[in-house]
């Protein structure tokens, strides 16, 4: 279009369009609803794992979708948040961060998510107050610093030169874990034991796969042992020896059946049954050879993790070779960890082959079901827990409080720092942050006293759950955190304690990746401020259909 020198556009006129950016299907939220919807999100999934916390909180009963009759019940905060499904974006986020302190450290899951939600919760009120997300994220950096750096200072050095005071430490941070579990309501001091003597056989090391854990129904949660060496959950051929001394061992993931034509669609035709025991007869000297093989190595106990059928089995009989098959997947690796030994697939190297061995291989009889135990196994540190309990349920459960256990033990080992617990530190932390408020100017205040409400709302969640009048807990806390900083929540008898008289420890490590894991989650919701959700793939109907 061309216009004169004097610039007079007034002959056109401007139109407007609107110009479409999504899919039909395609939703967007920005601003105050964006931001909305993910506080209600976060802060929900908060109020649905808040109640599981300490050591008074309750359980969840989990039901299956597509199986009505598969239950779980657990106060596990990882577990519960595994098996919901969401929709909102900002409490996914809390879920995943609940799964990386599972994975990291083992406990603290349900703490995670709970700080998260009420640090978001706190922000809500200061957004309403006009105050930028921005300055809120600022902020919050700060006084998370704050209350780790306050954290540190707190935290008590033990040293492992000395085994008893080593020990009691190691078994006061597992009654405190216990504690809220299952296994707390039993016997905490039974199995704080059993896992401590199990991470002490470790000697140092951070190696989880060395302390194999088994479920076996039946008897009481007490009948549970730690067993010095490696069982296996399986069963010796028929006619093989039952126990050997100092055996040679070889490990295989070889298939032991007949080896039959493997090609997909492939027929062979025969014309006479003669031909057909000719086919036969051929598999048949295949599968002797392979053994001929496995016997060339000088092995007498054949471990293989798929299925050996009834002629090698029998093969391996005459021989005076124990065979042991459908040793599973993390069965096999599990077993060439702890008896030095390589999983083989081919058995034309002999002299390449590392073969495992042990002072005892045998059979044993664990509950009412037989298994094998290997004694004397060259990784010394391995070790079996039995656990034994009356359901499914309640062995699962236990698995789960146990394992939790093992982790911030092993946790604690690779950092030996403690800080107190029952609240303590939480309150410790939130009056650091406190006073640092009274000495910064602007909004930014604000912030800083937010995130320490936040805090202490941990131990008042803890307060209530157990039944106690929380806001008269706190209010005497807070007193008593002005003079002896040592102050807590003494869930028997509802009272502020000396924590550290109670020996309530917990491991530094674990509760700074709290603090840290939470913060940061709050802050990336809080810099969020549009939704966008895809529209829905299409079936493959709804296609023809247009």
């Amino acid at each position: 279009v061309s216009t004169q020198s004097t610039g007079d556009f007034s002959n056109y006129k401007m139109t407007s369009q609107t110009v479409k950016l999504y899919a039909d299907d395609a939703s967007e939220e920005r601003g105050e609803n964006a931001r909305l919807s993910s506080f209600m999100g976060a802060i929900s999934i908060t109020d649905l794992i808040k109640t599981t916390l300490g050591p008074k909180g309750m359980d969840k009963i989990l039901v299956s979708m597509q199986n009505p009759e598969e239950t779980l019940v657990t106060n596990d905060g990882a577990t519960i948040l595994k098996s919901i499904h969401v929709d909102n974006p900002a409490a996914k986020v809390l879920i995943e961060i609940s799964k990386t302190q599972d994975e990291e450290i083992g406990d603290g899951t349900t703490s995670v998510c709970v700080l998260a939600g009420e640090i978001l919760r706190e922000s809500e009120k200061l957004i309403s107050q006009k105050i930028h997300p921005q300055t809120i994220i600022s902020g919050l950096k700060e006084a998370t610093l704050i209350a780790t750096h306050a954290l540190e200072k707190s935290s008590i050095e033990k040293t492992i030169h000395k085994p008893e005071d080593w020990k009691n430490t190691l078994t006061r941070i597992a009654l405190t874990t216990l504690s809220s579990k299952i296994l707390g309501h039993s016997d905490k001091t039974f199995f704080a034991n059993l896992a401590v003597d199990a991470v002490m056989r470790l000697k140092g090391s951070s190696n989880l796969q060395a302390i194999h854990i088994i479920k076996k129904l039946g008897g009481t949660l007490h009948d549970s042992f730690l067993d010095e060496g490696f069982i296996l959950e399986k069963k010796i051929g028929v006619g093989q020896p039952k126990k050997l001394i100092r055996p040679k061992i070889l490990l295989a993931n070889t298939a032991m059946d007949t080896d039959k034509i493997k090609i997909f669609g492939a027929r062979v035709r025969v014309s006479t049954t003669s031909e057909l025991a000719a086919i036969e007869e051929a598999e048949r000297n295949r599968m002797i050879e392979k053994c001929n093989k496995i016997l060339q190595h000088g092995c007498n106990c054949f471990i293989n993790r798929q299925l050996i059928y009834n002629l090698p089995e029998q093969f391996f009989s005459d021989n005076g070779v124990m065979a042991i098959e459908h040793a599973d997947f993390e069965g096999i690796e599990r077993l060439a960890l702890v008896l030095g030994a390589e999983i083989v697939s081919t058995f034309d190297t002999v002299e390449t082959h590392k073969l495992g061995t042990c002072e005892v291989v045998e059979e044993i009889l664990l509950g009412e079901e037989k298994a094998i135990k290997f004694s004397g196994v060259p990784l010394g540190e391995a070790c079996t827990i039995v656990l034994r309990g009356s359901s499914q349920h309640l062995l699962e459960e236990a698995e789960r409080s146990l394992h939790d256990a093992l982790c911030v033990l092993v946790n604690t080992v690779k950092c030996p720092k403690i800080v107190l617990g029952a609240g303590c530190a939480e309150m410790l932390m939130a009056k650091a942050v406190e006073s640092a408020a009274n000495e910064v100017m602007g909004k930014k205040s604000l912030v800083y006293l937010a995130y320490a409400n936040a805090l202490r709302m941990i131990p008042t969640i803890i307060a209530d759950n157990a039944g106690f009048d929380s806001a008269e807990l706190i209010s005497q806390l807070k007193t008593l955190h002005n003079t002896t900083p040592n102050y807590g929540i003494n869930i028997l008898s509802g009272q502020p304690a000396d924590i550290n008289k109670l020996e309530i420890y917990e491991c530094l490590r674990a509760k700074k990746h709290v603090v840290a894991s939470s913060s940061e989650a709050a802050q990336m919701i809080l810099r969020s401020d549009t939704i966008l959700k895809a529209a829905p793939r299409k079936r493959e109907n709804d296609r023809k259909l247009q």
